[in-house]
């Protein structure tokens, strides 16, 4: 081992700093960074410079894999060093808690008062592999330890951790830092201070995982809402320690099972990682599956390095884990993105290169297959804006050297008209399958199933566009020729049945869809199987049709079979069997079994909770009809809390004037009337008037997004609601609840929105013909009836208000006579 003072080159581009934390001990944490650090060390013919840190100073083993048992100064030594410095300099009085103090340039100052590379060994002969051991283990290094205080030197200068990391990664293409367990203060320090990713090692147990989610969490939010760590912070779980010889422990302890109260830890990093990162959707699968570090005898006892033994790499093998594990970490890839993703973008961005080099057909054209993969591969996800813009790359590519009319060409443009009609932008679509359908006819034939398939295509399109006759003409067109090529049965044929029955559906046709629908779910029954995704896919299509046709018993019954089928194979919490069970709650609530819906809704919230977290849009939509199915059984106090659950995470995330939250108080308040607390609705009605009004007010600026003419409809809807029902509620209203409608109603006029003033109209006309309306209200309410119904040309609402206004008044005169007598 080198023991004399290295001389270190910096990098020409920093490198990054990697902290691997484990809540507990016994994970492997330091056997999975000592494997990680000698693989990296080996790339680029060994020519990588990595830098182990062992910040684990309570429990320091790190030198131990490497036989490194040589006393020398480490991690403790340096900051007892800084800290001097520091007391040094506030003696001069150059640093200290002063007001208006630069932290980095302090912390950059005691940096460079120091030669930190006297505390670094290299530990490998063969690669660039450096170590910094946590301190000199002496017989001071216990009281040593006990006495520094990082909560007093972040405290003195805060930046000296940050810069610390800074100035390392200038000479490291990677720092990999083993942080201590737990929750203590230099576990924070290397949690939140130091890393740009950090990778957490755990063991599949309940004190790792709760431990690792509020680790994580607090390091997430510490960069978040402090002003100088606005940096990313990049996580990647690590299972270790996995048994590989129990399939069904594995699979419980990775999905969760609910019977035995086991979250499961994939779950619990997509929810976290979701919500850290405020992401809609992620899904962790393809990461899972390659990286789990599997538990094996052989490196049970001692400091032994795998990568160094075991070097094979077969898919049993450590090794060809932790390079699973940085296929990840190095390419900067989230862990939500699949290695199918990553590898299309690897082979794409090593094309793009070779293309700067020599401009070559041989490969581009690969280059526009994978971009057109990936872009599939995107749609699939839902991301659209990403699949278009590959799709649009690979078209290009394949147009300019190909030509036009090639089938690739002409197969990338179907593809980008397919995420276009999915986007709804229906003419761009059109345009290229019109275009694309043309040529195929032309070059290959009417009956050419790639024309056929373009015409089935165009035909969805059309649909979507309201052409529905058109559409259906040339399904009709399709389906024959399948029919007569292909056979009645066939898979193709029954997808062209399927796209017909949507279509007349669309047109209300719905014994025509159903009979239709009816043979695709006896033919695929036959061909896949009951329970086949396209089965279920068709019959779910058939139970749809069922109960717009009014058969809920018929819907309802098919709607449960998928249901048993979809939970049975694809899980309760897949986004399929959700679907189904939405659904199946909205069939049986139009039942009136609220007794069903409301245990299907509470299935879907506990479901929506696990995979999408509390918070998410659809969670607080299952909870809102998860609501309203107990207050249709008369729990009042069930509904209520449900209710103020979803107004909480509706205020705390939108605002209290976002349209969700006035929607949400509007919904408790109707629940509290109906408990008898009418002064507590009457302050929320009061709370959502006033909001809807300053909704309505939203400065110019902000049209674009408070100011949607849907939002704004939805704003006085509200308002007319709650004022109506004010009204209705008492035998006069009052005469500042009638004002207010009055206002509104004069409102929707001058906008024209007739539809929306006409409900509004009946409540007022009802509430200005009672008795004790004061006289100038009820002319003013009167003018404005009477301008609706003349602008509608209404004339027979106009004489029947006029006739109703006159037996008001003769009956108000003679309540008066009878007063007098």
């Amino acid at each position: 081992m080198e023991c004399q003072r290295l001389s270190l080159p910096p990098l020409s581009a920093p490198g990054e700093v990697v902290t691997f934390y484990s809540y507990k001990g016994g994970t492997g944490r330091t056997m999975a960074l000592s494997n990680i650090a000698v693989l990296l060390a080996r790339r680029e013919n060994a020519s990588v410079p990595v830098l182990m840190l062992d910040w684990d100073m309570e429990a320091p083993g790190l030198h131990h894999y490497f036989e490194q048992h040589e006393e020398r100064p480490g991690v403790l030594e340096f900051f007892e060093a800084c800290r001097q410095q520091l007391e040094r300099f506030s003696l001069e009085g150059g640093g200290g808690q002063g007001a208006g103090r630069d932290d980095a340039l302090l912390a950059q100052r005691v940096l460079d008062a120091i030669d930190w590379q006297q505390y670094v060994v290299r530990v490998d002969q063969g690669s660039p592999l450096y170590l910094m051991r946590a301190g000199r283990f002496d017989a001071s290094y216990s009281e040593r330890l006990a006495q520094m205080r990082w909560d007093q030197l972040f405290d003195t200068c805060p930046a000296l951790f940050r810069c610390f990391a800074d100035t390392l990664a200038q000479h490291f293409r990677y720092v990999l830092v083993d942080s201590r367990t737990g929750r203590t203060d230099s576990a924070g320090i290397c949690t939140t201070l130091l890393p740009k990713k950090l990778v957490v090692v755990f063991t599949p147990n309940r004190q790792s995982l709760e431990g690792v989610d509020a680790l994580v969490t607090r390091a997430i939010e510490y960069r978040r809402s402090h002003e100088d760590e606005q940096r990313p912070l990049l996580v990647y779980p690590l299972p270790s320690r996995i048994e590989m010889g129990d399939g069904a422990q594995r699979a419980e302890w990775r999905r969760g099972d609910a019977h035995k109260g086991i979250a499961g830890f994939q779950p619990m990093f997509e929810r976290l990682l979701r919500t850290s990162y405020g992401l809609p959707q992620i899904a962790l699968d393809s990461y899972f599956d390659e990286v789990q570090l599997q538990q094996t005898k052989t490196f049970a006892y001692g400091e032994q390095l795998a990568v160094r033994i075991d070097q094979g790499g077969d898919r049993f093998s450590l090794t060809r884990t932790f390079e699973a594990f940085l296929h990840w970490m190095t390419g900067g890839y989230f862990p939500w993105q699949s290695s199918r993703e990553i590898a299309l973008l690897d082979a794409i961005s090593e094309a793009r290169q070779a293309l700067l080099l020599e401009p070559a057909r041989a490969v581009a054209l690969p280059l526009a297959r994978d971009l057109a993969r990936l872009g599939e591969l995107y749609r699939k996800d839902g991301r659209a804006a990403q699949a278009l813009d590959a799709f649009r790359q690979s078209v290009e590519i394949r147009v300019r050297l190909l030509g036009e009319e090639h089938p690739d060409s002409l197969a990338g443009k179907s593809g980008m008209a397919r995420l276009l009609r999915q986007q709804g932008k229906l003419d761009e679509a059109r345009f290229l399958e019109e275009d694309v359908a043309d040529v195929r006819e032309r070059l290959q034939g009417a009956e050419h199933p790639d024309t056929l398939a373009a015409r089935a295509c165009l035909a969805q399109t059309l649909a979507q566009q309201g052409e529905l006759a058109a559409a259906l003409l040339l399904q009709d067109a399709v389906l024959a020729s399948y029919a007569r090529l292909l056979g009645g049965e066939h898979p193709v044929t029954l997808g062209a049945m399927d796209g017909r029955a949507a279509t007349l559906l669309r047109m209300g046709r719905l014994g025509q869809a159903q009979q239709v629908l009816a043979k695709v779910v006896a033919a695929r029954e036959r061909l896949f199987g009951a329970e086949h995704g396209d089965t279920l896919r068709s019959k779910l299509a058939l139970a749809q049709a069922l109960g717009r046709d009014g058969d809920l018993q018929g819907a309802r019954r098919l709607l449960d079979a998928v249901l048993q089928a979809q939970e049975r194979r694809l899980g309760g919490d897949h986004a399929a069997t959700l679907a189904t069970r939405d659904l199946l709650a909205d069939i049986a609530a139009g039942q009136g079994d609220w007794a069903g819906a409301r245990q299907l809704h509470e299935d879907q919230v506990a479901a929506r909770e696990r995979t999408q977290g509390l918070d998410h849009p659809e969670t607080l939509m299952s909870q809102r009809k998860l609501a309203e199915a107990l207050l249709r059984r008369g729990e009042l106090d069930a509904a209520r809390s449900v209710q103020e659950q979803v107004l909480e995470v509706h205020a705390r995330l939108l605002g209290e004037d976002h349209l969700d939250t006035l929607h949400s108080k509007t919904q408790l308040a109707g629940t509290l009337q109906q408990q008898g607390d009418s002064a507590a609705a009457r302050l929320l009605e009061d709370d959502v008037l006033s909001g809807s009004e300053r909704l309505l007010n939203a400065p110019a600026g902000d049209k674009a997004h408070a100011h949607a003419d849907s939002v704004l409809d939805s704003a006085r809807h509200l308002q007319a609601t709650i004022l109506a029902g004010r009204a209705s509620g008492h035998e006069v209203a009052e005469p500042e609840t009638l004002a207010s409608m009055i206002g509104m109603l004069q409102g929707m006029i001058e906008r024209e929105q007739y539809a929306q003033a006409g409900e509004l109209a009946e409540h007022l006309k009802a509430c200005l013909l009672r008795p004790g309306v004061p006289g100038k209200l009820r002319k003013r309410g009167m003018a404005q009836l009477k301008r609706m119904y003349k602008l509608q040309g209404d004339l027979d609402a106009l004489l029947a208000l006029q006739e109703d206004e006159v037996q008001a008044l003769e009956g108000a005169l003679s309540e008066a006579r009878i007063e007098q007598r």
